[in-house]
């Protein structure tokens, strides 16, 4: 596999959508035996080389499907280059509950703000809360949070299988960088010694 397989550059992907309606793609989740169904989509109101969204009409369609919580991974430097500076606080104003989780594009999490991304993840859907995850392009990070969330949910899931259904959802660009596919690999021994610590040290605190 070579690196540029999984090139982040995605921007001309999108260049001739531009006047198409903003497109969620709802993962369900009952292959990993939850009732619920994820959103994955694009940046909306996105304003870079040849995309041009309207973000008004964007957040009008999130809000007509019913979505209640927002998971961003863009950092507030990449909502300025692609000119919607101001989304978290549409978003805010438009009542959703927004989690700000951004880590750089074509990167990887840190372990524990994974972990921290899952958790608040399963929480909305476990109360069965409409909830989106979005990055720039939706196919690089948010492909990622969702198949980690899936090998979290399901201990017969594999990290082949999760990139599949993956790219069936949104196409064969999920999981973009040589980085990522490999953190996706490593990530069930990497959970399981994140939990053995995270159990230790609340046996600490607890036999003081």
């Amino acid at each position: 596999m070579r690196t540029s397989e999984f090139d982040s550059s995605s921007e001309d992907e999108v260049g001739e959508e531009q006047l198409a309606p903003f497109h969620i793609s709802w993962l369900p989740l009952t292959i990993v035996e939850c009732s619920q169904f994820l959103g994955i989509c694009a940046l909306p109101g996105c304003k870079y080389k040849e995309i041009r969204r309207c973000l008004q009409s964007d957040v009008d369609e999130l809000q007509n499907q019913g979505v209640q919580d927002v998971f961003v991974f863009c950092t507030r430097g990449e909502l300025k280059k692609y000119r919607v500076p101001s989304l978290l606080e549409v978003y805010q104003q438009r009542g959703f509950t927004v989690h700000h989780v951004p880590f750089p594009d074509g990167d990887v999490p840190e372990l524990e703000q994974c972990f921290q991304i899952l958790e608040e993840l399963r929480v909305c859907l476990e109360s069965g809360r409409r909830t989106v995850i979005h990055c720039y392009g939706g196919l690089g990070r948010s492909a990622l949070i969702a198949a980690c969330l899936l090998l979290q949910l399901s201990l017969t899931m594999t990290a082949n299988k999760a990139i599949e259904i993956l790219r069936e959802h949104r196409g064969g660009g999920a999981i973009q960088t040589v980085k990522q596919y490999n953190f996706l690999h490593e990530f069930r021994d990497r959970y399981a010694t994140y939990k053995e610590s995270r159990g230790a040290s609340t046996e600490r605190s607890v036999s003081r």
